[in-house]
């Protein structure tokens, strides 16, 4: 997919379909539904509402869980995590916005396997884009989008959800 032409409710429409898929082919019917901070619980709310889950929605955020954590500074913005008090034997659909290197995603599952061992989990993501760095990939996306070295892409919102296309010097 080109950069010119993303458009939001069809990226939402193949994740949505891809996601109904997977859950099918795993026989999956009552997954938690956790959406990373904070782009990732954007995606999330509004999975969770079209695949209509029953579970409340669940919220990760990963900040201590990083590899980078370090380098960050002192006052990371830490955001509240909301998770079952345990997801020991469930399905899980994890969510996140855009996956790039896989290093948020793995920090994710860290912070998951902390709450027990789930049954198995299905990695959505409204974009792929290239540059993976760790040996993961995820099993839906709404869109794989190739972008040039030293340009990110990044979901804006809540409202409107917006994906802006960035220059990194």
């Amino acid at each position: 997919m080109t950069i010119e032409h993303i458009e939001i409710p069809v990226l939402f429409n193949q994740l949505e379909s891809s996601l109904v898929k997977v859950m099918e082919q795993r026989k999956i019917t009552n997954p938690i539904v956790i959406g990373i901070h904070t782009g990732g619980v954007w995606v999330a709310e509004k999975m969770h509402q079209c695949l209509k889950i029953e579970e409340p929605l669940a919220l990760l955020d990963i900040s201590f869980y990083r590899d980078d954590f370090s380098q960050i500074g002192g006052n990371p913005k830490v955001k509240q995590s909301k998770l079952p008090l345990t997801v020991e034997g469930r399905d899980i659909i994890l969510i996140d916005d855009v996956f790039y290197t896989g290093r948020t995603v793995r920090a994710a599952l860290n912070e998951i396997f902390d709450y027990g061992r789930p049954r198995q989990v299905i990695l959505g993501v409204l974009i792929e884009r290239n540059g993976r760095q760790v040996p993961l990939r995820p099993d839906c996306i709404g869109a794989e989008i190739s972008l040039a070295v030293g340009q990110r892409i990044k979901l804006t919102g809540p409202e409107p959800l917006d994906i802006v296309i960035q220059s990194v010097p």
